[in-house]
């Protein structure tokens, strides 16, 4: 199947819509954190488990849904992993333990996963060059949209019917779009370029790609890059609860301007994908990122007795857009590399990025709660890291 014969509005839609099922699961119950724990009795480090675990699940499966994705097909793929979601949503819903939560919470993650995987592979399927940056940056417009929406959605709920609601909530979406995936998307992956399930041969494949020194740097940079971002999201109940001094219906405040920089990051993306080479958008987010970690750790250290929250979240939307302006780049330049195994290169591309995330959530959040200045010390760090593995990749390429 060609590009010219797929609508292409009605494909970046659906991919978005399938890859943001993942983070608006994620977010969705964070203003809910304080009812779970003391209906549920739960601890602080159970409720962040809550988090980690999920990630954890969803990373490791994606290992597991790109290979099948390359060798049954993306559709059939999808919609099971879909059908699997509403269920585990409805039992986090019935939940009657945090133990029981974190379970199902681990099974939403585990389905979750093939949205974000397979709507990447679908994208490369139909395709290429500057036309698939061009997609992945409308896919990146509609996928901003749900981390700012998540968490406004999930305080209304649970102030309107409490926080099983939420998950209640979670369960219908993932049925509807369950059947928009039957009625919309066409098996993008032709029988001719199926791949073999054997696991040998996906052994042999993951074996050869991990070993490839560029590839592997440029899944470093793409599992880390969204760190800086994902630090302050998994960190949003404390941080406008406790710092900031905010309710629960005011998560908005710092997730509007950050899926604002997502958006102008990713409009930027597809506005110079004909003009800029994909390395040169990589340098030029990359750019952005870093400058906004710098103005966060100043603005932490000399604003700390008259802190105003615009000082803290304004750093974070600017590190947003660089961050989305970098990441599509990255993910085609990885899957350049491996064009027969599309699936498997979204797949390392999805479990390096959750993996970074859930060690963040279950560790790295924890540590530095304590204050602004600590979490403008961890995005910092975490940029850091981002040009080092950018480095690697040029130095793979001497």
């Amino acid at each position: 199947m060609h590009s010219s014969s797929v609508n292409r509005s009605t494909i970046a839609v659906l991919v978005a819509l399938l890859a943001m099922l993942a983070p608006f699961t994620l977010d969705t119950y964070l203003p809910s954190f304080p009812d779970i724990s003391r209906d549920l009795l739960a601890t602080d480090a159970q409720m962040q488990r809550t988090l980690s675990d999920y990630l954890l699940a969803f990373g490791l499966m994606m290992l597991i849904y790109g290979p099948l994705s390359d060798a049954l097909g993306r559709k059939r793929v999808v919609l099971v992993a879909l059908l699997g979601y509403s269920l585990a949503s409805a039992a986090c819903a019935m939940a009657q333990s945090i133990e029981g939560l974190i379970w199902m919470r681990a099974a939403q993650g585990m389905a979750a996963g093939a949205g974000m995987v397979i709507g990447r592979a679908v994208v490369r399927d139909l395709f290429s060059g500057p036309n698939a940056q061009q997609v992945m940056a409308r896919v990146m417009l509609v996928f901003a949209i749900a981390p700012a929406v998540a968490p406004i959605v999930g305080g209304w709920l649970d102030a309107l019917a409490g926080w099983r609601a939420v998950f209640w909530f979670l369960s219908a979406l993932g049925f509807v779009l369950l059947l928009l995936v039957l009625w919309l998307l066409p098996e993008t992956l032709h029988a001719e370029h199926r791949q073999s399930i054997h696991p040998g041969s996906i052994s042999r494949a993951y074996v050869s790609m991990l070993m490839h020194r560029q590839f592997l740097s440029l899944v470093m940079l793409f599992g880390i890059n969204f760190g800086g971002l994902f630090l302050y999201i998994a960190a949003a109940p404390h941080l406008m609860y406790d710092l900031l001094g905010y309710g629960v219906a005011d998560f908005w405040r710092l997730f509007i301007p950050a899926v604002s920089g997502i958006v102008l990051g990713s409009q930027l993306s597809g506005y110079v994908a004909h003009k800029w080479s994909a390395r040169k958008s990589v340098w030029v987010g990359m750019g952005l990122m870093s400058l906004a970690a710098v103005i966060n750790v100043l603005q932490a250290w000399w604003l700390q007795e008259a802190m105003h929250p615009i000082w803290v979240i304004a750093p974070v939307a600017l590190y947003a857009m660089g961050m989305s302006l970098a990441m599509t780049p990255i993910g085609l330049l990885a899957m350049d590399l491996f064009p027969h195994r599309k699936g498997m290169v979204s797949a390392l591309q999805g479990f390096a990025q959750t993996t970074s995330n859930a060690f963040i959530a279950a560790f790295v959040v924890t540590l530095l709660l304590g204050s602004v200045l600590n979490l403008a010390y961890g995005m910092f760090v975490i940029s850091v890291l981002g040009w080092l593995f950018w480095w690697l990749y040029y130095q793979a390429n001497v």
